[in-house]
């Protein structure tokens, strides 16, 4: 039995000193530190390692995966996917604001309506001012609205926010609402 086993392991060891005499290596010589360097693979007449021709059925990528342990970096992995361009998002185009009620003393909120012209969803800032019957400003708000794409918001600004809602003679609302990208 003790003979046996040495008989095994010199066969085994035989063998592998015979594979790493002959230079087989499973990574087709890829990863031996020089791109063109021989051996490697089964042997092939036929085969050319330069990278401008590709024959053999693994091409200049080889078949396997690189031998790691010699750390030449030399083996270029084989592209999965091709990449193909994508489309860079046209910018945004500023939405609307339109008013439909002014804070007073029955229902203390300015309603504002905000479109959106664009075809996905965007966030608008909506600017609302509030005067009194003097034409002074009493306070003026900037908000920003999520509107869906090519819908329309509702949002309301609470007229307390200006001091006494009922000093609120008329509501300002800037008609352009700007796209914030």
């Amino acid at each position: 039995m003790y003979t046996r086993g040495r008989r095994l392991k010199f066969v085994m060891v035989s063998g592998m000193v015979v594979l790493a005499l002959t230079g087989f290596s499973s990574s087709r010589g890829h990863g031996s530190g020089s791109h063109h360097s021989s051996g490697g693979g089964c042997s092939n007449s036929s085969q050319d390692h330069d990278s401008s021709s590709a024959s053999g059925s693994g091409g200049p990528y080889g078949t396997s995966t690189p031998d790691r342990s010699s750390g030449s970096g030399a083996y270029r992995s084989r592209p999965t996917t091709r990449s193909s361009p994508t489309a860079s998002a046209r910018p945004l185009r500023d939405g609307t604001a339109v008013l439909k009620h002014c804070a007073d003393a029955d229902d203390p909120y300015t309603t504002v309506e905000v479109r959106n012209p664009n075809a996905r969803d965007a966030i608008f800032t909506v600017k609302v001012g509030f005067r009194d019957e003097s034409g002074f400003k009493m306070a003026e708000t900037t908000d920003q609205v999520s509107v869906p794409a090519k819908g329309t918001a509702t949002h309301r600004v609470f007229g307390g926010r200006a001091g006494d809602v009922s000093r609120i003679s008329h509501c300002e609302v800037q008609r352009r609402a700007d796209a914030d990208e």
